[in-house]
């Protein structure tokens, strides 16, 4: 005749998926949204016990059933929802992970059911069919465990009320106003079957957009964790780590590797000139026109300051040497004067190939060696060793 199962319409992902959160942690905005999912579901679960009630009014008008069955069922339906409000109003809900407290909720309504199905079984299995679809409903909400201890707990009362008593439980049809009212007790269950499953329908939409929510947060997570974030290069971890890989790879192809270590030439000075916000600007220019103009496999990252790293797999000391300072050229002859009229930035570098007994230390020390020549000779050059 109810069933609990009358719950919330479709809502938002937001509204319908929040974090397990207690009253304390959750935001006021998550408790407001959950206090009126609440209201809603129990504005339902009055209108499904107004239904049954109603149902069994046809009953008691044929004499099925005494007269004052429809109003009692009515009212200790009601009583249960009320002390889930009053519960609801006061928060008890908030502080549990469930603050639908689902697996009492469940209990009591199928609680109901029993004692009516004990106290009316001329009409039980109205009563049996309800509880299929309370149990149904709770299991959208309860653990395994939870279901599991709930559907032994009812199993017990079924196995009692079939096998522990004789007591004549069926659905009378012996006349056409008792056949009606059989029949509205079966498409009350049904529409609630087919309300059920379009919640059942919108949680699933609903989880659906949030795993594809929760994929795209979890690879920008990863991209920031990998990623500089002013210049959107790779920052100081990961492009070590992609150095370490890059030299175990060419040392089991047999194939060669470079290096190349670059730093921007007078930089403080134009932060002092212009201002670390120009400052900035500039070495997002220059990391923009990096990534402009290296190969698909290469890797640029920000090693420290204006320093920065560039990978070069599978290239020789010659090809290396060229296709830098193909880039230094490239970054001298940018017109930098958008920032400040007749600023002039230029790069120095140093170029160095893997040798056998280099480790990742050696490599970059190596490197920065060459870098410290390029500078020495004037900047505005590439040095290799």
């Amino acid at each position: 005749m109810n069933t609990a199962a009358t719950s919330i319409p479709e809502r938002s992902a937001a509204e319908a998926a929040d974090l397990v959160l207690t009253r304390e942690e959750a935001a006021p905005g998550v408790l407001a949204r959950r206090i009126r999912q609440r209201r809603q579901m129990y504005v339902g679960q009055v209108a499904s016990y107004s239904l049954g009630a109603l149902v069994l009014l046809l009953y008691a008008y044929d004499g099925a059933i005494r007269s004052n069955v429809p109003s009692l069922f009515w009212i200790g339906g009601v009583t249960i929802i009320g002390i889930f409000v009053v519960m609801s109003e006061a928060g008890v809900g908030d502080r549990h992970h469930d603050h639908y407290l689902t697996v009492f909720q469940i209990s009591a309504h199928m609680a109901l059911q029993f004692v009516f199905l004990v106290s009316v079984p001329t009409i039980g299995i109205a009563f049996i069919s309800v509880l299929f679809l309370i149990f149904a409903f709770g299991t959208l909400r309860m653990t395994s465990v939870q279901a599991m201890l709930t559907s032994a707990i009812a199993t017990c009362a079924l196995a009692a009320v079939f096998l522990a008593s004789d007591l004549p439980i069926g659905m009378p049809v012996t006349t056409r106003l008792q056949r009606t009212a059989s029949m509205l007790c079966f498409v009350l269950v049904i529409g609630q079957c087919a309300f059920l499953g379009l919640f059942g329908a919108t949680l699933r939409k609903i989880l659906y957009r949030r795993s594809i929510e929760l994929k795209a947060a979890y690879q920008r997570i990863e991209e920031l964790a990998e990623l500089d974030e002013l210049t959107g290069s790779y920052n100081r971890r990961c492009i070590m780590g992609l150095l370490d890989a890059e030299i175990e790879k060419s040392r089991q192809a047999g194939a060669p590797c470079a290096i190349a270590l670059i730093d921007l030439d007078w930089f403080k000075r134009i932060n002092d000139a212009h201002g670390h916000p120009i400052g900035d600007e500039v070495l997002r220019t220059f990391a923009i026109t990096i990534f402009a103009n290296i190969r698909p496999d290469d890797r640029f990252g920000r090693y420290g300051g204006e320093e920065f790293l560039l990978l070069l797999p599978g290239t020789a000391s010659e090809a290396a040497t060229r296709m830098l300072d193909r880039l230094r050229s490239i970054v001298a002859e940018l017109d930098w004067s958008a920032f400040s009229p007749g600023m002039r930035v230029t790069i120095s570098a140093g170029v160095v190939t893997l040798r056998a007994n280099d480790t990742a230390d050696t490599f970059l020390a190596r490197a920065d060696s060459a870098l410290y020549s390029a500078k020495a000779q004037g900047r505005n050059r590439i040095a290799t060793d």
